[in-house]
């Protein structure tokens, strides 16, 4: 690991942890113990900086000269690996799950940390060329990922709300209630009309991409002290079977998963591969902590499954990068 990597790689951590000094003394909540701090610090990320990041970004995309085929190349198995968890969590239970439990956990497995670790990664690595692969991969990460996992988790929620059913009606009931949450979703809205923005031409006017900017820079610092607050709050006793599972799959199975469909399945090689592979190979993103928020379920597993990847990603990104020049 570079020492630009390890650098930022501390930072994170250290930014969380001084989230988790304040969710431990209460200085967030002025000493009231029943003040849920990281609900409201999720609410804040969910319904003001995030969107403004989202749509900022979604709108900048210039889809005309995007590597479709290299992106292909990581959405198609890492968007495999989200599925077969969803599913995987549908068939194992006994018992249904609660509705929003298995897309969180894909969310988990398949979402990294693409932006505060992934960039300069990328950049200390690579360099520009390495860095022109990644920035394409991470302007559609969330617009991918977050569309198919909030269609799925809302499908399960019109599900349980309207009845398994087989019937027409039922049926009907369950598909217009999930297409109207997924597109009112104070994540995928914005991210949906910064496509419309894009795709209609549109320049952001100076004055509102200026605050959009203000807004965006808050993303980052906001979620890592989220990230320590819920950690203070939650714990993580009870929850470090999950945390392993999805540390597991994120750092492991997923870059593997890469590797194999990016190399035999398109073909590709040298830096593409690599820079692919690498950002697979990235720790649980804090969007998985959101996307448990917003849903009130496995916040503390997410929460554990965050800071230990990211600790685990020490170790296992030299281990990737062994494999990389191996292969």
């Amino acid at each position: 690991m570079t020492s630009a990597v390890a650098i930022k790689l501390f930072a994170v951590l250290l930014t969380a942890a001084l989230g988790y000094g304040a969710g431990r003394s209460r200085l967030l909540t002025d000493g009231a113990a029943g003040s849920d701090a990281a609900r409201v610090l999720s609410n804040a990320a969910l319904y003001v900086f995030v969107p403004a990041l989202l749509f900022r970004t979604t709108a900048r995309i210039d889809y005309a000269h995007m590597p479709w085929r290299i992106i292909a190349a990581y959405f198609v198995p890492v968007l495999a690996i989200a599925f077969f968890v969803y599913v995987w969590h549908h068939v194992r239970e006994r018992t249904a799950p609660a509705a929003a439990v298995p897309a969180t956990r894909a969310m988990a497995v398949a979402f990294g940390n693409s932006v505060q670790l992934g960039i300069p990664m990328a950049t200390a690595l690579f360099g520009e060329e390495g860095l022109a692969i990644h920035i394409p991969l991470v302007s559609l990460h969330a617009l991918i990922l977050l569309s198919v996992l909030t269609a799925l988790v809302e499908l399960d929620l019109a599900r349980a709300a309207h009845g398994r059913g087989t019937d027409f009606r039922s049926l009907r009931r369950a598909l217009a209630t999930t297409v109207r949450n997924t597109v009112l979703h104070p994540v995928l809205l914005p991210v949906l009309a910064g496509v419309a923005w894009r795709l209609l031409g549109l320049e952001i006017p100076a004055a509102l991409d200026e605050v959009l900017v203000l807004l965006a820079s808050a993303v980052v610092p906001l979620c890592l002290v989220l990230i320590g607050v819920s950690l203070a709050q939650y714990g993580v006793k009870g929850h470090l079977h999950g945390a392993a599972l999805a540390t597991i799959g994120k750092l492991f199975v997923l870059p593997a998963a890469v590797l194999v469909v990016a190399k035999f399945g398109f073909g590709l090689t040298g830096l593409s591969l690599a820079v692919l592979v690498m950002m697979a190979a990235l720790p649980v993103g804090t969007n998985a902590l959101l996307f448990a928020q917003r849903y009130g379920v496995l916040e503390a597993e997410a929460t554990a499954a965050i800071v230990a990847s990211t600790f685990a990603f020490v170790a296992t990104a030299g281990l990737w990068l062994a494999v990389l020049s191996w292969a």
